[in-house]
């Protein structure tokens, strides 16, 4: 089965490609930027490259898009272009090539306003089940893009499955105020909890979404380190976090000391795997307990496959901040 890969230039994408090629399986990689997983050069917005790039594939993996990132330095106009037509363009000529299947590399973004309850009430608790309220353009043209997938599989029979995938970029945060109080390990290590995956498990979740997609037909899932967490942690997450933390973890507040860490002041959320677990048969590897293990043992907690792919920042210039504009 040849596969084609969209963004083999990102993170996500090269991330893809080494696990295509270290396994030995066809893949195809394309990019509107070259690098050593692009195979070919091109936009997503371009019919004819699209159209050319399709021939004898049997599976897509859609992972190009514009950013949160990009927000602040990109037009409305640029995210319509890519995430929602070019989206579209994939989509019709997958069809047309009668692709088998249809992997749409999503955000846990699109639920915006939903992820931050009002003052006062317990951190969310996020599944599939929760309606999106977009923020920002990000959001709003992933979830149309998501929405056009849906569309092509109840219309036209395409196997189209959807990964609402939480952050798993190296980087920086984009907050200033986590910047200023954490170590981007600390800060990493803190998210495993709730809202981040290594890349390494990212990438079985869509390799395992593109055997399953024939069978199950339509599906979007939360791709996310599965949390120790529970609902009955809601309200206490909310204001303390950390008796939380050493309530499940009982070695974790000596072994954060040892290195200077701390737990945040609050967590908001809490992404729920367990759908992408059930359905797909994932597994992510990379945890909190691994990072408890790394933390005893002086090991990286990343996954090998995140050290490989590294830190690409999300534009050609570094920002005075670090390798995008941040928010306070």
């Amino acid at each position: 089965m040849t596969l084609l890969v969209t963004g083999s230039a990102g993170h996500l994408g090269e991330g893809l490609m080494r696990q295509l090629r270290a396994t030995g399986r066809d893949a195809v990689g394309i990019d509107i930027k070259p690098s050593a997983f692009t195979d070919h050069v091109g936009s997503i917005t371009d019919r004819d490259f699209v159209r050319r790039r399709m021939k004898g594939v049997r599976a897509v993996v859609h992972a190009a898009t514009l950013h949160k990132p990009h927000v602040a330095t990109h037009p409305h106009q640029d995210f319509i272009d890519t995430n929602i037509s070019g989206t579209l363009v994939l989509l019709e000529e997958a069809l047309a090539a009668n692709v088998e299947s249809f992997v749409f590399t999503s955000t846990t973004s699109t639920f915006g306003a939903a992820l931050t309850p009002a003052m006062g009430e317990p951190a969310a608790w996020i599944n599939e089940d929760v309606a999106p309220i977009p923020k920002n353009i990000y959001g709003v043209t992933k979830l149309s893009a998501e929405q056009l997938c849906e569309l092509f599989h109840r219309k036209r029979r395409l196997p189209v499955l959807v990964l609402r995938t939480s952050r798993f970029f190296p980087e920086p945060d984009d907050s200033i105020d986590v910047r200023n109080g954490f170590s981007t390990a600390n800060a990493q290590a803190n998210e495993l909890l709730y809202r981040r995956v290594d890349i390494a498990d990212a990438v079985d979740a869509h390799l395992l979404a593109v055997e399953r997609a024939k069978a199950i037909g339509f599906g979007r899932y939360i791709i996310s380190s599965t949390t120790p967490f529970t609902r009955e942690d809601l309200p206490e997450l909310r204001r303390d976090p950390a008796t939380v933390l050493a309530r499940h973890f009982p070695e974790a507040p000596a072994l954060y000391a040892s290195r200077g860490w701390r737990m945040f002041p609050q967590i908001d959320r809490v992404y729920d795997n367990a759908r992408a677990r059930e359905q797909l048969g994932w597994q992510p590897k990379y945890d909190f307990a691994r990072v408890l293990d790394a933390l005893r043992s002086g090991e990286d907690f990343r996954s090998p496959l995140a050290e490989a792919v590294g830190s690409k920042g999300y534009h050609d210039v570094v920002f005075e901040d670090g390798p995008y504009p941040v928010v306070s």
